[in-house]
């Protein structure tokens, strides 16, 4: 059984993780809108991903025998002043999840919670990818310096992803 404290971090890290979810659809109208569609698949892949993240926590919460409460989800940006503004947008907000999931494993190991923070291993090492995936495509931005060319092989890059 999870203490009511756990319950609420987790609950509050669902909402997290559907707001993710909405920041990327955000996102990926913004890149649609400045007709970049692979770059916006891209964001759309990784909004689904989030969706992902929230269910995999309301089912361990539901496995606890915990009460699931879904929040309201707050309104997304939907304009940026780049492309690279939007991709550095997105790997800063990844490092707050990041920094989410850090503070739910020390909370579980405060506990003494051991199912709970095994359950977050995998969090953790998703992190470690979004923000290397995230960062390695600001990478690139930054490299191509808003050139159309390379912008256009990017997206197309980005397009591809499965």
């Amino acid at each position: 059984m999870l203490s009511a404290k756990m319950e609420t971090a987790l609950n509050s890290q669902v909402n997290k993780e559907l707001h993710s979810a909405y920041i990327y659809l955000g996102m990926a109208n913004y890149l649609e809108s400045q007709n970049f569609k692979g770059m916006a698949s891209w964001m759309k892949k990784q909004a689904s991903e989030e969706v992902e993240h929230a269910e995999k926590i309301i089912g361990y919460l539901q496995d606890r025998g915990a009460h699931v409460e879904l929040e309201a989800i707050d309104k997304p940006r939907n304009e940026y002043e780049s492309i690279l503004n939007a991709f550095e947008s997105g790997l800063a907000h990844e490092r707050v999840v990041t920094e989410s999931i850090h503070d739910l494993v020390i909370l579980a190991r405060d506990e003494k919670d051991l199912a709970t923070e095994n359950f977050l291993t995998w969090f953790v090492s998703e992190q470690v990818e979004e923000e290397a995936t995230f960062s390695y495509v600001v990478d690139l931005l930054m490299k191509v310096n808003n050139v159309a060319a390379g912008l256009m092989i990017i997206d197309g890059q980005l397009g591809a992803r499965a």
